[in-house]
């Protein structure tokens, strides 16, 4: 495998793998009756409609359908990927649902 071929294999696990990242995160927004795109919209509000997202809420399944998405796990993909603004945001809905 030459550089250019390992490089383009690079791109594309780190893109399924924020594919994931963004399937948990709406799985676990639709899991808590919480809006995917409106909480996007608030950690990133400079931001016009991110089209990833849009696809993946597609393939969220009802949160009876779900598996439980822990809040820490979630939180965690978030910072893997360098989303601290939304685990901020995230973390304020896991905040009210506590109180």
């Amino acid at each position: 495998m030459n550089s250019k071929e390992l490089e383009q294999k690079i791109i594309q696990n780190y893109q399924k793998d924020e594919g994931m990242m963004i399937l948990i995160f709406a799985q676990w927004c639709v899991n808590h009756d919480l809006n995917p795109t409106e909480l996007y919209l608030r950690a990133y509000p400079g931001q016009s409609e991110n089209y990833a997202l849009k696809q993946t809420i597609d393939l969220t399944v009802s949160k009876e359908e779900s598996e439980h998405i822990p809040d820490q796990t979630l939180l965690n993909v978030l910072s893997l990927f360098g989303n601290e603004d939304l685990a901020f945001v995230v973390t304020e809905e896991i905040n009210k649902r506590k109180k």
